[in-house]
């Protein structure tokens, strides 16, 4: 049985990708023993993920327009090539300026959301754009993969006992995760479809660009900020907070932000199919919504709402929050296409880009105010503030698209018989 192109195109991309993202973050993890063998503060340590991230974020616009114009075989399998060699000189770094430098340029492993996107967005078919798309993001379950395996892997191979060319500790895991990159690279050139698609070839640049004058690009790049922006920064965040507050192992404060994660990745198919089905507006009112609910007692000081958060309970807000983020990611993607269908590249590479900075500067945020203020859940008080803000935009949008919907009804409407006053008038 031949597998459909499109289907190629969606399972390799995700393959990709979920590997890329797992190197994107993987300082989430191995920020922890980074700094204590370089003796980093918390600052120190935010700025070390938040500068992969960066990396990540800068490059999503342009490579999403190129995608549209040269197509995502080309492209992926290029970034996969050019990740490769600073993912492995991660193993090498001996200083915190070289971890600095080598995170930089590994970090441009993020800018594979954008291909990807525009990708999958030229390959599949229009009514399920909403569900492959939400497939596709779904790799975002990489962030995971660092949390779940990086432990193991780190005391698989214990510092100090290289084996050959290959060191040990959690200079392992950049080495391995540098191999898998190239054999990916590999498996994607030759088995993607060739020739590929790009819609956006001879289309002057001016048109590819003009989803970026609508105000609505940018405020669908607001709402990507809270689903994922907030995530990329709470994926950094979690492990070192589980440590500092509930005084959790590596390996139990890995495991539960793994936990967050899941649902914050592998739910985006759902929440594509659900916006497919029922429009991406009512799933992002309902993810904000809840999201909210989840964020207002996490970010109140302890006791001040009648009760402790201890660990069982903030796991759980957190889990609400991770699931109203892997639907809400695939809400958002869901909008752009509906919105600009031929303009995927640029629409979704501007907001993947501003989602994207977000959590480069959520990190930094989170980690300078919880210095000055001495509040751990100061995190969440930025968080409630952004989801806050989004959903009272997106209900100032929808309340007036009702008053405007209410005016032509009326206008549209006949005149009643009898000097316009109706029998029940």
């Amino acid at each position: 049985m031949q597998i459909q192109p499109s289907s190629r195109v969606l399972t390799l991309s995700t393959v990709a990708f979920t590997l890329l993202f797992a190197v994107w973050l993987m300082f989430g993890v191995l920020g922890v023993p980074i700094a204590d063998e370089f003796h980093l503060d918390t600052v120190q340590l935010s700025w070390l993920g938040a500068i992969a991230i960066l990396s990540g974020s800068i490059w999503r616009l342009p490579l999403g327009i190129l995608t549209d114009r040269v197509g995502g075989r080309l492209l992926m399998t290029l970034l996969l090539l050019a990740t490769a060699v600073p993912t492995f000189l991660v193993s090498r770094a001996t200083s915190f300026t070289q971890l600095l430098v080598c995170a930089f340029f590994f970090g441009v492993a993020g800018n594979s959301f954008s291909t990807g996107i525009a990708w999958n967005a030229a390959w599949a078919p229009r009514d399920r754009q909403g569900f492959a798309l939400g497939v596709f993001g779904a790799g975002n379950v990489g962030a995971s993969v660092t949390k779940l395996i990086g432990p193991a892997l780190i005391a698989l191979v214990p510092a100090g006992a290289s084996v050959g060319f290959i060191p040990g500790g959690w200079r392992f895991v950049p080495v391995l995760y540098a191999a898998l990159l190239l054999v990916m690279a590999a498996a994607l050139w030759f088995l993607a479809p060739a020739p590929d698609r790009h819609p956006g070839s001879g289309r002057p640049l001016r048109v590819l660009l003009a989803p970026l004058a609508e105000m609505r690009t940018w405020r669908f790049g607001l709402y990507y900020v809270v689903v994922f922006g907030a995530y990329v920064a709470l994926s950094l965040w979690l492990p070192g907070y589980y440590r500092r507050v509930f005084g959790l192992s590596l390996g139990k404060a890995a495991l539960l932000t793994a936990l967050f994660i899941f649902p914050a990745s592998l739910l985006r198919p759902v929440g594509g199919w659900l916006s497919d089905r029922f429009g991406a507006r009512p799933v992002t009112y309902g993810v904000f919504i809840a999201m909210l609910l989840a964020c207002v007692p996490l970010a109140a000081p302890g006791g001040a709402l009648g009760f402790h958060v201890g660990l069982a309970q903030f796991v759980v807000f957190i889990e609400v929050i991770g699931i109203g983020m892997g639907l809400g990611k695939a809400s958002v993607y869901k909008y752009i296409a509906d919105y600009f269908p031929t303009e995927v590249g640029a629409a979704g590479g501007l907001v993947g880009t501003l989602g994207a900075l977000g959590g480069f500067l959520l990190p930094l945020g989170f980690g300078y105010l919880a210095k000055s203020s001495a509040r751990p859940e100061s995190c969440f008080w930025i968080m409630g503030a952004l989801i806050l803000a989004s959903l009272v935009w997106l209900h100032t949008v929808v309340s007036g698209l009702r008053r405007r919907d209410a005016v032509r009804m009326r206008v549209a409407a006949p005149e009643p018989i009898g000097g316009g006053l109706s029998a029940g008038a």
